[in-house]
């Protein structure tokens, strides 16, 4: 549906997620994968949903003036908001304990902004989902780490991993937004371009 609706324009994902370039397969869009290094920092009075849309503008900037006039480029970022701190992809193990320890047994945000760049302007949306952590033992925090590696991910964790089913007791909001991107609004934004 979306494939025939895009059809004149070319779609392009700058992000090396995997979960996201799976969200465009399952979408079924024909995309292309155009990466570039950015140094993700932020002025540090941002907060919450500012943070996310600042660096998903951040890393669609990196393609200003390199787009076609048939070109949508989509960037995005996610954080986890937890205690009046952000928290991104890990710097190492400690730090990715650190931060599933504290979240155990509490509530926190998963935001993720999604940035849409055209040649003529650029539009930006954000997505907030709230998780709610049963208490984790320092145990499954180690044996998660260990088996599963997820320091590619904001918050160190991956929902729809062995974590997840064990710690994970509510969740409000989209659950495709804790993966890395709220595909819904993705979907509604998409499907009414230009129209």
């Amino acid at each position: 549906m979306l494939r025939e609706h895009l059809k004149n324009y070319k779609i392009i994902l700058a992000s090396g997620s995997p979960r996201r370039q799976q969200f465009f397969r399952d979408l079924d869009l024909d995309f292309e994968i155009r990466l570039k290094e950015i140094e993700e920092i932020y002025p540090p009075n941002l907060t919450e949903e500012d943070i996310t849309d600042y660096l998903a503008v951040l890393k669609s900037d990196a393609f200003k003036g390199e787009l076609l006039p048939n070109e949508i480029l989509i960037t995005s970022d996610t954080i986890v908001w937890l205690n009046g701190k952000a928290l991104g992809k890990p710097k190492d193990y400690d730090d990715a304990f650190q931060m599933l320890q504290s979240m155990s047994g509490t509530t926190h945000k998963v935001i993720t902004s999604v940035c849409f760049r055209t040649f003529e302007k650029i539009e930006t949306l954000f997505e907030t989902t709230f998780v709610t952590f049963n208490t984790i033992s320092d145990e499954a925090i180690r044996y998660y780490l260990d088996h599963y590696q997820p320091f590619d991910k904001a918050g160190a964790y991956g929902i729809q991993e062995w974590i997840g089913f064990i710690a994970v007791s509510k969740i409000e909001g989209s659950y495709a937004n804790v993966m890395g991107m709220p595909v819904d609004k993705v979907y509604q934004f998409l499907i009414n371009f230009g129209k």
